[in-house]
């Protein structure tokens, strides 16, 4: 079944948006869409398998644990982040929806 990652993008969003496209017993991919959103103070990812993130709309910037200076991406930019790499999400575009691409491996 053919779908967009632009589709269906709420107009307002209290929380982060968070949806599994596919998934396998080594891969899961999800379309995240945010505005506004960011990380919880003093909270980081430290994850179990490596992540791909394409920033498809919008614009965000992460923070990785141990480094000043944060990572802006803007559409069409993309990160790698290994496993146990910590981060978080230091901001993500008020005015705009900004949609990820993430892909779990």
């Amino acid at each position: 079944m053919k779908r967009s990652l632009l589709a269906q993008v709420p107009k307002e969003l209290p929380e982060e948006l968070m949806e599994v496209l596919c998934a396998s017993d080594s891969v899961k991919i999800e379309r995240i869409v945010s505005r506004g959103h960011r990380s919880p103070k003093g909270f980081w990812y430290d994850q179990e398998t490596n992540e791909f993130v394409l920033l498809v709309q919008g614009r965000a910037s992460i923070l990785v644990h141990g480094q000043e200076e944060m990572i802006t991406l803007e559409p069409g930019d993309y990160i790698n982040i290994e496993a146990h790499v910590k981060h978080r999400v230091e901001w993500t575009d008020p005015e705009k929806a900004t949609l990820w691409l993430a892909v779990h491996y």
